[in-house]
């Protein structure tokens, strides 16, 4: 049987000297500790002589074997994930559920925005142009409700008219005239100050005030500049000087509203007659003309510019009464 030394193992150079382990601070049962001499290194020789101490030298002296570590026995380090880096209002933003653009894609997203912001300016555009418009009073024809060099604003809307035919089968729903259109928020009414294209010559834009409506007959006394409608003479404080026939005949008969007369003298269903306040100096209806209901642009709303400066007032509309009334 081999000798073992003083130090547990066998004599020239046997393996019960160990070397000393490298020292790794990140594994604590690492540590090289040398075996105490009470509990000596088993050896292969003797594990073959007698299997039963074998066996128990195994069990006793478990470090003699190869130890092999785990992923278990290595630290966890904790590596955060990446992420980008934000900025306080990105972090205030993202919690607030606000998706903040990606930097490649915000070109884009700004570009969308600037398109999308320049057609709804021209659809606010278009849809005021529609509803209103402004114009330049020019001449003296209006004196003195309306200076020469005044501007003021027509709204467009205030005859417009909404085709109601297809509703006639309903009860309580008819329209005022055989073409079947009503207007939304009235006719032009006598004492309406009006913009119009001229009928004589389309290019122009004419700015009067309705007298006479379909069916009137309008008579003006040549003497005295009284103007009747209907045989009721009017109430006219608005005009400047005496009214004056200005044409072959003093009396102007209106044809009635959708009649076969009224295409013939104004091409329209519907033909207005229309006088300036100024009425020593004003083109009107006394030559002889009619304004179709087609020509006319929409009333006076209210005036902005006076005499070189800005001023606002409402638009010189009256209601024509006749002198009875306003007595």
């Amino acid at each position: 049987m081999p000798d073992f030394d003083d130090n547990g193992g066998l004599g020239g150079g046997g393996r019960g000297e160990r070397e000393p382990r490298p020292f790794d601070p990140l594994f604590d049962h690492w540590a090289d500790e040398e075996p105490t001499a009470a509990t000596p290194a088993p050896h292969d020789d003797l594990f073959a002589l007698d299997p039963v101490a074998s066996e128990r030298a195994e069990e006793e002296y478990d470090w003699y074997r190869p130890y092999t570590p785990t992923a278990v026995d290595y630290p966890r380090r904790a590596h955060p994930l990446y992420e980008q880096r934000l900025t306080e209002l990105q972090r205030r933003l993202r919690a607030e559920t606000i998706t903040i653009p990606a930097p490649q894609r915000r070109w884009a997203v700004t570009a969308r925005e600037l398109a999308e912001t320049l057609v709804l300016a021209v659809l606010i555009f278009l849809a005021v142009r529609a509803s209103f418009q402004n114009f330049r009073v020019e001449g003296a024809s209006m004196q003195p409700s309306l200076e020469d060099g005044e501007y003021l604003i027509v709204n467009k809307l205030s005859y417009a008219e909404l085709d109601v035919g297809f509703l006639d089968f309903l009860p309580f729903v008819g329209s005022d005239d055989d073409e079947g259109s009503d207007y939304l928020w009235g006719k032009p009414d006598r004492g309406d100050v009006v913009v119009f294209v001229s009928p004589t010559s389309t290019d122009r834009d004419f700015i009067k005030r309705i007298i006479g409506l379909p069916g009137d007959t309008i008579t003006i006394d040549d003497s005295n500049g009284e103007v009747t409608v209907n045989g009721v003479l009017l109430d006219e404080p608005y005009i400047q000087g005496v009214t004056r026939c200005n044409g072959s005949s003093c009396q102007h008969h209106l044809p009635a509203a959708g009649s076969a007369e009224s295409f013939e003298r104004c091409g329209s269903s519907e033909c207005y007659f229309v006088m300036g306040d100024n009425r020593l100096n004003s083109s009107d209806s006394r030559l002889g003309w009619l304004v179709p209901k087609e020509n006319i642009i929409g009333k006076a709303l209210i005036t902005y510019w006076h005499q070189g400066g800005p001023r606002l007032d409402l638009a010189p509309n009256h209601s024509v009464g006749s002198a009875e009334e306003a007595d």
